[in-house]
């Protein structure tokens, strides 16, 4: 049976970390090794892990580095020969790794597996919305335009890819999973999805509109790294890719509830980026825009689930 090592980056995170390493013990998939790296957290989140009577578990600490820096260093502990990543405060369903062992154990040149995600708000209730990604024929452009996996605690990477391509980049944050996964892909290892609901992300929707700005920033640190590595996808691409960025930007404007201004602006610097993403995608094009320039003349209007 082949051993899954599970890497928990804990930083301040003792009001959920209990209910993300029982979701991991209870996995229907045994022979695992859980990695908690405490990444200096200051809370009670290590006394908490201490709790759990578990000789799977290993605490590894480090002096606070960011997360990672914290993912990277279970990754040189790892000994399994499948590397899976959990945020403390997500969860897993029971049978997820039993899944993705089966996945993977059945297709040799699959870099990385992942399923599909129910996003649950900050406190733990379900907000009804599911990742709904493409699963197959992935490619480099379809990786590097979108992340269908959403999470690093979605993924599931053969441990020699990893090896291969190098850990999460330390100058990203937000976006370094995404980078890492498309430089799994660009290294010419296969990225699949299997269509289960195997992950509860818990999304904090209590940020600012200087978040958003942030992530338009990162984005651009990105495209700067996988210049380096795949310089015609950049160059192809980037307009395309720039555009579905734009547009998540302004659909999480009205998940948060910012000034509708602020989504249009995004919405209408997407269409810049590339007017045709109308025509190429139109449902999702059309029903953002209707959103944005809706709440901007119906103040009231709640349209958050879109």
């Amino acid at each position: 049976m082949k051993k899954v090592s599970i890497i928990i980056p804990v930083y301040n995170a003792e009001q959920y970390i209990a209910t993300t390493v029982e979701s991991v013990l209870l996995q229907t998939y045994k022979n695992i090794e859980v990695l908690i790296i405490d990444d200096g957290s200051p809370d009670q989140s290590i006394q908490i892990c201490q709790q759990f009577n578990d000789s799977r578990i290993q605490i590894i600490r480090q002096e606070n580095q960011g997360v990672s820096a914290a993912r990277n260093t279970g990754i040189k502990m790892a000994q399994g020969e499948f590397i899976a990543f959990l945020d403390a405060d997500d969860l897993w369903l029971p049978q997820k790794l039993a899944i993705h062992v089966q996945h993977l154990s059945a297709n040799p040149t699959l870099g990385m597996s992942f399923g599909r995600v129910e996003f649950m708000n900050f406190d733990g209730t379900p907000t009804g919305q599911y990742s709904n990604p493409c699963f197959k024929d992935l490619t480099s452009k379809k990786l590097y335009e979108e992340n269908p996996a959403v999470t690093p605690s979605n993924a599931v990477i053969r441990r020699v890819a990893l090896q291969q391509v190098g850990g999460f980049d330390l100058d990203l944050s937000g976006f370094a999973d995404a980078e890492l996964f498309l430089r799994v892909c660009c290294h010419g290892w296969q990225v699949e999805g299997i269509d289960k609901v195997l992950v509860l992300y818990r999304t904090n929707l209590g940020g600012m509109s200087s978040q958003l700005y942030r992530m338009e920033e990162e984005w651009s640190r990105v495209n700067s790294k996988v210049q380096a590595y795949a310089p015609e996808l950049v160059k192809t691409h980037y307009n395309h890719a720039k555009a579905l960025l734009l547009r998540y930007l302004a659909r999480r404007t009205l998940r948060l509830h910012l000034s509708s201004e602020i989504g249009i602006n995004f919405m209408n610097r997407a269409l810049r980026s590339e007017w045709k993403l109308i025509f190429k995608e139109p449902r999702r094009t059309l029903l953002t825009l209707l959103a944005v320039y809706s709440r901007y003349f119906i103040p009231n209007l709640n349209m958050s689930k879109l």
